[in-house]
């Protein structure tokens, strides 16, 4: 399975940016308010100077205090994030994903951010794909 097909089953292609100067704070509140884990970061919306994490913010709240809330978005984000395209496998992705230890990978086309593409995406795919060949073999088997 491909890249493209994972974002044309999640429906809403509409990615949550937010530019390098929101505040952390902004960040845990629309968090929060949209139920994902990550945002990416673009200064105009339609490129990716980074992106930042539950995670990034719950390590600065450990490590520093509230006072990260009043921070930009920019002291913190991961800066050059790995990014996959349209027509990446989907194993390659999840690989890469597992690798490198993060849950959200932008989509990108010719250097523009089309999508993102989470952990929970991903596997949902490969679990739907191991669904649909089990029930193949099953039928095989059975002579259907």
């Amino acid at each position: 399975m491909l890249v493209h097909q994972i974002l044309k089953a999640k429906g809403n292609h509409a990615v949550i940016t937010v530019t390098p100067e929101t505040k952390i704070e902004e960040v845990a509140d629309l968090l929060a308010q949209r139920r994902i884990g990550g945002v990416v970061v673009s200064s105009d919306g339609k490129h990716v100077d980074g992106i930042l994490s539950e995670r990034d913010i719950v390590r600065a709240l450990a490590l520093r205090g509230g006072n990260c809330l009043g921070m930009k978005t920019e002291d913190l984000m991961t800066r050059n994030p790995s990014c996959c395209s349209p027509s990446d496998e989907m194993d390659t992705v999840l690989q890469r994903m597992t690798d490198g230890r993060f849950r959200h990978m932008p989509v990108t086309q010719s250097g523009e951010l089309v999508g993102i593409v989470t952990i929970g995406d991903v596997v949902k795919a490969r679990l739907d794909e191991l669904s649909m060949e089990k029930t193949a073999l099953e039928e095989m088997i059975m002579g259907r």
